[in-house]
């Protein structure tokens, strides 16, 4: 008899084990990686589910073709791009699942007294065919094109609608947009492209063909430098519990207003 109920006690321990193991690995931490100028979207839903759930989500901020490698290679639950999935990702296996639209805004240093260009205008001046401020009716003064590294979602969005594509002449690629805020900022020449969620008053913005980047003039597609924030998973692979609760709360209705308050667009 007392060998039968040390059974059953032996038994029920390893049924909570196993509750207990279970619970843990169903609440385990998100991890994302990848795009920069997803950094203040992502933070702000991360907040938000960490606060609701109490599941932490991680962000490893190194830019949308090392988040899209990551997730190809199992190093991350869910990647951050800032442009759309390229054919041969997809054939990878990869699936995107448009989260946002972000407008790139086109910066220059306050002191700069020109306020708009044409998209033809900054696709002269990134390919080097335009080389001086005066003429474009500012300062006579050489342009210092600032942009980002290779791999960027910003740069391959500005790129590709600038058409400039591998004919860029940069004096700078930076690996972040930060860096590029702040170099432009520190310069009187400069000119550079930022995620407009992530703009700040050192910098300003000017408009292109008469068109200033605003979630308005992004969503009726009036501003033309914009491109997609998109969620990257593995197809046929399923998330943890973890991921897929946090990953159905931020393409849910209720993430809207967190993230049009983090300066991007909701697309449901």
């Amino acid at each position: 008899m007392k060998m039968k109920k040390n059974i059953c006690l032996f038994a029920a321990v390893l049924l909570l084990i196993s509750a207990l193991t279970g619970c843990q690995k169903s609440q385990q931490a998100v991890a994302t990686d990848g795009s920069t100028s997803m950094s203040k979207v992502i933070g702000a839903l991360s907040e938000t589910f960490e606060s609701d759930t109490g599941i932490t989500v991680t962000y490893n901020a190194t830019g949308s073709g090392a988040g899209i490698q990551a997730v190809e290679e199992g190093r991350c639950d869910i990647g951050l791009s800032s442009r759309s999935l390229k054919d041969e990702e997809k054939a990878k296996g990869l699936n995107e699942t448009v989260l946002a639209l972000d407008g790139i805004a086109v910066i220059v240093n306050p002191q700069n007294k020109v306020d708009g260009l044409t998209l033809e205008d900054v696709s002269k001046i990134y390919t080097g065919e335009i080389k001086n401020w005066k003429e474009l009716g500012g300062e006579d003064g050489e342009i210092v094109l600032i942009g980002r590294e290779a791999g960027s979602g910003t740069r391959d969005g500005f790129e590709s609608v600038t058409d400039t594509e591998d004919k860029c002449k940069y004096r700078q690629e930076l690996t972040s947009t930060g860096d590029v805020i702040t170099t432009v900022a520190g310069n009187p020449n400069a000119i550079g492209y930022a995620s407009i969620s992530a703009v700040k008053d050192s910098v300003k913005v000017i408009d292109i063909d008469g068109v200033l980047p605003s979630e308005e003039t992004v969503k009726d597609g009036s501003y033309a430098i914009q491109r997609p924030f998109v969620l990257v998973t593995r197809e046929k692979e399923d998330l943890s519990d973890s991921a897929q609760k946090f990953f159905d709360y931020i393409t849910g209705k209720d993430a809207n207003q967190v993230i049009k308050d983090a300066g991007a667009i909701p697309v449901k």
